[in-house]
């Protein structure tokens, strides 16, 4: 059985953190290791746990800062450990300033939640994983 995927979760709206926690820990058996609402909340928890996270899920615009200097900071990261931006504002123009920064995916929080599951149910952690 695989271990559960370790997720960092960078939201600042906390109605909307509050419906994807939950839905991390059911839908891909994910276990939430930390929230952060701003761009240094979040550069301080990663850098205290540099190699003790899967997944790190950023919204790009948050209380102070923004998360494309959160995805920034991530490069030099582990290749196991990947970076999916979950944003309300994925035009192609920010989808491309994201990927350059080093987001490995750019989710649209309204349109494409179905491929953001998918996207981390791909990267190798599942709940069904050796259930029969």
């Amino acid at each position: 059985m695989n271990p559960p995927l370790t997720v960092f979760l960078v939201e600042d709206n906390s109605h909307l953190r509050s419906g994807l926690v939950p839905a991390l820990q059911d839908l891909i058996g994910a276990q939430i290791l930390a929230t952060a609402e701003s761009e240094n909340e979040a550069i301080t928890w990663l850098a205290a746990h540099k190699e003790g996270w899967d997944l790190a899920v950023v919204e790009l615009y948050l209380k102070q800062g923004t998360g494309l200097g959160v995805v920034r900071w991530t490069n030099g990261r582990q290749e196991r450990q990947k970076v999916a931006v979950l944003t309300d504002y994925p035009s192609e123009a920010m989808r491309s300033r994201c990927q350059r920064a080093g987001a490995d995916a750019v989710f649209d929080k309204e349109t494409e939640l179905d491929e953001f599951i998918a996207f981390c149910q791909g990267l190798g952690h599942s709940p069904a994983a050796g259930q029969n």
